[in-house]
C-alpha cells in the first residue's frame, strides 16, 4: 500500500469515526426535547414546548443521514439480490463493483439536487424555532459527497479484486 493510499485510508478511518460520534451525540440529544414533550403532554410540571417537536425532527433527518454515511462504508445499507451469486472472487468484484457504481450515481444525485435544496433551505427559517433551514438541508449534499468518497474506497478494491483474479485484496 502507497503512503498516498495509507494517509487517504486513515483521513476516512478518521472521518468514519466521527461521524459515528456525532451520530451518538445526535442520539442523546434528541433524548432531551423528546423528554420535555413527553414531560409537557402527559403531566403538569412544565409547559408545553410546539419548539421541540420541531428540534427532534430536525435531529432524526441528521441521524439517517449520518447513519446511511456510515452505512455506506461499513456495507451494513440493505441490499437487494439482482445478479445471481457469484461462483468465483473475480465475479464477486465485478458484481460489487456494479452495486457500487450504482451507488455513486445516486450520490451524485444527493450532490446535485442536495446543492439546490440547500441553496433553498439558506432563505428559509424554521417558524417555531426560528432555525435556519440551511442546518438541515445541507445533510443532503454533504450525505452525496461523504457516499462518494467511501464509495471510492470501495470501487478502489473492487477493481483490485477483479483485477487480482480472486487473491486477497483487503489490506
Amino acid at each position: 500500500m502507497t503512503t498516498i493510499a495509507k494517509v487517504a485510508r486513515s483521513s476516512l478511518d478518521a472521518y468514519f469515526w466521527t461521524l459515528k460520534v456525532l451520530l451518538t451525540l445526535l442520539m442523546a440529544l434528541m433524548i432531551v426535547p423528546v423528554l420535555l414533550q413527553i414531560l409537557s403532554r402527559y403531566t403538569g410540571i412544565i409547559p408545553r414546548y410546539i419548539w421541540t417537536e420541531e428540534v427532534a425532527r430536525f435531529c432524526f433527518v441528521w441521524i439517517i443521514m449520518i447513519g446511511s454515511m456510515i452505512a455506506v462504508r461499513d456495507e451494513s445499507h440493505f441490499k437487494v439480490d439482482l445478479l445471481p451469486p457469484a461462483e468465483t472472487d473475480r465475479q464477486q468484484g465485478i458484481g460489487n463493483l456494479i452495486v457500487h457504481l450504482a451507488m455513486m450515481l445516486m450520490a451524485f444525485v444527493f450532490v446535485w439536487y442536495g446543492t439546490e435544496f440547500a441553496r433553498f433551505g439558506l432563505m428559509q427559517t424554521s417558524e417555531m424555532s426560528g432555525i435556519n433551514m440551511l442546518s438541515i438541508y445541507v445533510s443532503f449534499p454533504l450525505a452525496g459527497v461523504t457516499w462518494a468518497l467511501f464509495l471510492i474506497e470501495r470501487i478502489v478494491v473492487d477493481v483490485r479484486r477483479i483485477s487480482l483474479n480472486g487473491q486477497e485484496t483487503e489490506s
